[in-house]
C-alpha cells in the first residue's frame, strides 16, 4: 500500500497537483467514483451481479472502477496522513468485539 501511495504522491507531484488534492476535494472525487461503481451494479439482479465478471467487457469496466476508487481513497489517506491498512485493521478489531464469533450479523 505504501508503494502505491507514494507512486500516486509522485504523481500528483509531476503534475502540482497538491492545490486540488485537498480532504474534501478527493473525498467528493471518491464519492463520484463510488457512485460510477454502482451504476455498473445498478439494475443488476443479484445473481446477474454474482456474474458480472463473467462478460468481459463488463469485467474491465468493473476493474476500472474499483481502481478509480482504490486510487483516490489511497490518495486521501495519504494527504491525511492515514495508514489504511492499520486503519483497516483497528476496524476489524472493532468490529470482533462488538459482533462476536457465532453471532449474527
Amino acid at each position: 500500500m505504501k508503494d502505491l501511495a507514494d507512486r500516486l504522491r509522485r504523481f500528483a507531484d509531476d503534475r502540482d497537483w497538491h492545490r486540488y488534492h485537498t480532504p474534501k476535494n478527493l473525498a467528493m472525487a471518491l464519492a463520484g467514483e463510488v457512485g460510477e461503481l454502482l451504476a455498473e451494479l445498478q439494475w443488476l439482479t443479484p445473481e446477474e451481479a454474482a456474474r458480472v465478471m463473467e462478460d468481459p467487457a463488463s469485467a474491465a469496466r468493473i476493474r476500472s472502477e474499483l481502481a478509480d476508487v482504490t486510487l483516490y481513497l489511497v490518495r486521501l489517506a495519504d494527504v491525511l496522513g492515514v495508514d489504511l491498512v492499520a486503519a483497516a485493521h483497528e476496524k476489524i478489531d472493532v468490529n470482533e468485539r462488538r459482533f462476536p464469533r457465532g453471532g449474527r450479523a
